[in-house]
């Protein structure tokens, strides 16, 4: 059964409802490419009136995890997943509908390959990009899979 973006976003309501209840949606995703968007609202902002870091990197680790995740079940194979590191910048204030944009899903199917041939755990560098609805980039995020399969 193929994973969308309607039953990820099921599964953020039942297993991150933080998520769920900030506004972090997955809009779009392939092999390739990621799609998450929030909007700032009450219950995700800060006390600047912006939204939270912590919302925003929800977003973005959704972005790039949901690609990780996908492949990983496609694989057929029993393979952990975790992030390992990450880093952020932040550029803006983020006001009204961010989009994060994570288009690293070629990176992921050589570790999985890597990591199934080897029995050693791998790790992927993802990044993924936050932009208001004027383009504009307020964040950028950066995350370390580590992936493993499991004995």
């Amino acid at each position: 059964m193929a994973m969308t973006p309607r039953k990820i976003n099921l599964f953020s309501f039942v297993k991150l409802p933080s998520a769920w209840w900030c506004g972090v949606r997955l809009k779009y995703m392939d092999g390739g490419k990621a799609v998450v968007t929030v909007t700032h609202r009450w219950i995700n902002q800060n006390p600047f009136k912006s939204m939270y870091w912590a919302v925003q990197g929800m977003a973005a680790e959704l972005s790039t995890g949901a690609m990780v995740t996908n492949q990983i079940r496609e694989s057929g194979r029993k393979i952990s997943m975790l992030v390992a590191n990450n880093t952020a910048n932040f550029s803006k204030k983020a006001t009204g509908k961010i989009t994060f944009t994570c288009e690293d899903g070629h990176l992921i199917g050589n570790a999985l390959k890597e990591t199934i041939s080897t029995g050693e755990g791998q790790t992927i560098w993802m990044k993924s990009v936050g932009t208001n609805k004027d383009g504009v980039v307020v964040s950028t995020f950066n995350f370390e899979w580590t992936v493993k399969l499991k004995a």
